[in-house]
């Protein structure tokens, strides 16, 4: 079974807009194109399916563009050739290496995860929200910036229930960016510890 992670760059108020955080430097993009690696299929809504289709998809004449530095077309190679399963109820149809997620979202999901592989990954804002009520989440990777944005759309916000991970991986980027990798932590094994 290959686990979903949800990763997402959020500053310390918790925003998760796309523009909030620091400006990407090579570091990130280095972070960003292994943790694109390391995911079989992407697991995107519209709106991040479109934002991600206008910066990252390769132009028609094969030439990335001149705006992009060289340490970023890694990343666009890496988005570029994974496949993407798109959740919208207004899209009819989508390319760029994608399907149109129909039907049961949990049985989709559940579908998916199933298949072989090293792991989906899934972006954006409003999904992963759905997913986590669902519980649907293996792995969540908060990069946590350095900043303070005080407006802007909030990580998992409006979770109907308290979701309790377990830290299982930190690390720094020389920027301040601090990467923290977590797990939900288990119903069962929770309830298991607190009879010891």
């Amino acid at each position: 079974m290959r686990p979903l992670r949800y990763a997402i760059n959020v500053t310390l108020d918790g925003c998760c807009h796309h523009e909030a955080g620091l400006p990407p430097d090579e570091e990130s993009m280095r972070f960003w194109t292994a943790e694109m690696e390391r995911s079989d299929a992407l697991l995107y809504g519209r709106v991040t399916y479109e934002m991600m289709d206008s910066a990252w998809r390769r132009p028609a004449s094969g030439v990335w563009p001149d705006w992009m530095d060289e340490w970023e077309i890694p990343f666009a190679e890496a988005i570029d050739r994974t496949k993407k399963h798109v959740v919208s109820s207004t899209l009819k149809r989508v390319d760029w290496n994608a399907e149109l997620v129909v039907g049961d979202l949990a049985a989709t999901v559940e579908r998916l995860k199933q298949q072989p592989g090293e792991g989906l990954s899934v972006g954006g804002v409003r999904l992963p929200l759905t997913l986590a009520e669902r519980g649907l989440i293996d792995e969540y990777v908060f990069v946590v910036h350095p900043v303070v944005a005080g407006h802007g759309p909030r990580l998992l916000d409006g979770l109907p229930e308290r979701l309790e991970l377990d830290l299982v991986d930190r690390h720094e980027f020389r920027s301040g960016v601090s990467v923290q990798r977590y797990r939900p932590i288990d119903a069962d094994k929770e309830e298991r510890r607190s009879h010891e």
